[in-house]
């Protein structure tokens, strides 16, 4: 499980960055005033990034903290 939620963060960055990247580029071929609503979809896949970053990070540390209360 650690695996895919490694690989779906990196899905998430990577699409993040493609979505910007090919939204400026449209912006800079065409007009900006009708690309411009499309960078929503850039924040909102790196939103899902960062969020998925954070749960991770958190769920391994409740993790290794029920590790460490089992030992005791």
């Amino acid at each position: 499980m650690k695996l895919y939620n490694r690989i779906m963060e990196l899905f998430w960055l990577a699409m993040g960055i493609i979505i910007i990247i090919m939204v400026t580029v449209m912006c800079l071929k065409e007009s900006f005033s009708s690309w411009a609503v499309y960078y929503a979809f850039a924040f909102m896949a790196l939103g899902t990034y960062f969020l998925r970053r954070f749960m991770r990070k958190r769920m391994e540390k409740h993790q290794a903290f029920l590790e460490s209360q089992k030992q005791k």
